[in-house]
């Protein structure tokens, strides 16, 4: 029990991206905490851990956390529990920017200093013959630093999560996120790094510039279509894994889902009709990835519609090889008309963007993806009761279950790249691993992260 609670997401279950603690004096009376949780109730407010700090005199101080959609209902919970005679509101802490307070991650020493013969060893005069070592044998840096065990969050801040372009340092909470991520379930120590340029050319060549201090380069909340050319160029010039995260995390987790809904459908493939809507960086790896697995009929859709042979309103070199190699037919129908028959829908546009009328269209059992992030195209509630046989959002599919062990797998055996082949096997075993019943397995369990460095590791050798 105890260790399912700590893998619940309360966020998650309260569709409350917001957590503030309530620091109260109250008296200790019989009955006063019935009356500060009706308080709380009557906000249509759930209840998170509550807390004994301390005795002052007749009363007691005590922590009560709350879970928040929104500031206002923040103010609504702080209004009704006022109106509690015999408690005090002491303080009222944002949990969530508590957390963040001085960042997410931090540097240390994996080597303790507590002598002078360390310190010697570690600094001058001894680190002197590793470097004479490095400099007569360069692969052997890969033994002796970091490099193996070191990857660059790179962003420019022009995609940053459903925020948009918001700026390079206001991105710089997520890049910390990833970088903890990475040594918690990795053991690799990522660094975010932040380049100020919304010119592809000056962010390949600020990249090239400290790649040497890498083992690879994850590139993160770069807008499309400029994301498609940094990558391309920076894989081209440097002998490291280069990846966007937002392009083949997201595909690679989403494959490994759509396999075991497939699976519980008994739908194959090959014969499956799709839907995605966004032509963006996850929309066209997604749709790359799912040509590779063996799906045959896709159609996307952007803004202005379908994209299609011939079509010229906004079109680019990315969504005009999309229009190549998707879209057999040539259709050229509304969204609604679009959704008629199809089996899977994949969305990863914007918000609310799908009506249950939509799904209602699609063929029988239809596996409904809307990972639009943080508010789906529609909700997974909203779809299982317009006919989805299966629905999971992006919290749900999330590319952490991927990029951990990616790149782990990759530093590992050395790679230069990434490969298509690599993403496919980690999306397998993904599927493979995942509990009876379930689409995913458990991103908190290191084995999850363990396996699929496994199967990197062997794709690649093979």
């Amino acid at each position: 029990m105890a260790s399912e609670m700590r893998k619940s997401s309360w966020q998650e279950r309260y569709l409350a991206s917001q957590i503030y603690t309530l620091r109260c004096k109250i008296e200790d009376n019989v009955g006063m905490l019935g009356k500060i949780f009706t308080a709380i109730g009557q906000t249509n407010t759930n209840l998170g851990d509550v807390t004994t700090i301390g005795i002052e005199g007749k009363s007691k101080i005590r922590d009560i956390q709350v879970y928040c959609s929104s500031k206002q209902q923040l103010d609504k919970v702080i209004e009704s529990v006022k109106q509690v005679a015999g408690l005090e509101i002491l303080n009222v802490q944002d949990d969530v920017m508590e957390i963040h307070r001085r960042g997410a991650i931090d540097i240390k020493s994996r080597i303790p200093i507590r002598t002078l013969t360390d310190l010697r060893m570690i600094y001058t005069p001894g680190v002197a013959s590793v470097c004479q070592k490095i400099v007569a044998e360069p692969d052997s840096a890969w033994e002796y630093t970091g490099l193996c065990d070191r990857v660059a969050v790179v962003t420019n801040g022009t995609a940053v999560l459903g925020l948009g372009n918001i700026g390079v340092v206001p991105s710089l909470p997520v890049m910390e996120g990833k970088a903890a991520i990475f040594s918690e379930f990795a053991n690799i120590s990522a660094v975010p790094m932040l380049v100020d340029s919304k010119n592809p050319d000056e962010v390949v060549e600020t990249v090239c510039k400290i790649a040497k201090s890498f083992g690879a380069i994850q590139l993160e909340d770069i807008s499309a279509p400029t994301c498609f050319e940094i990558e391309k160029k920076l894989q081209d010039r440097l002998d490291i894994p280069v990846m966007h995260d937002d392009q083949h995390g997201t595909a690679t987790v989403l494959l490994a889902a759509l396999m075991n809904a497939l699976k519980k459908t008994k739908k194959d493939p090959k014969k499956c009709s799709v839907l995605i809507l966004g032509a963006g960086a996850a929309g066209v790896a997604i749709t790359k990835i799912l040509l590779k697995f063996g799906v045959k009929d896709i159609v996307v859709y952007d803004s202005c519609g379908a994209i299609y042979r011939g079509r010229t309103e906004k079109m680019n070199i990315y969504k005009q090889q999309l229009a190549e190699i998707t879209n057999k037919e040539n259709q050229q129908c509304s969204l609604l008309e679009g959704f008629k028959g199809k089996d899977i829908f994949i969305g990863v546009a914007q918000p609310n963007a799908v009506s249950k009328e939509m799904i209602a269209a699609m063929a029988k059992d239809a596996l409904v993806f809307p990972l639009s992030n943080p508010v789906g195209e529609i909700t997974v509630k909203e779809a299982l009761e317009a006919g989805a046989a299966v629905a999971a959002d992006g919290r749900t599919i999330n590319n952490a279950l991927a990029y951990p062990g990616l790149f782990r797998g990759a530093l590992n055996i050395k790679a230069k790249d990434i490969t298509v082949d690599m993403q496919l096997a980690a999306a397998q075993t993904l599927a493979q691993i995942s509990p009876e019943g379930k689409l995913l397995p458990d991103i908190l369990e290191k084995a999850t992260h363990e396996a699929v460095t496994k199967a990197v590791e062997q794709a690649y050798k093979e």
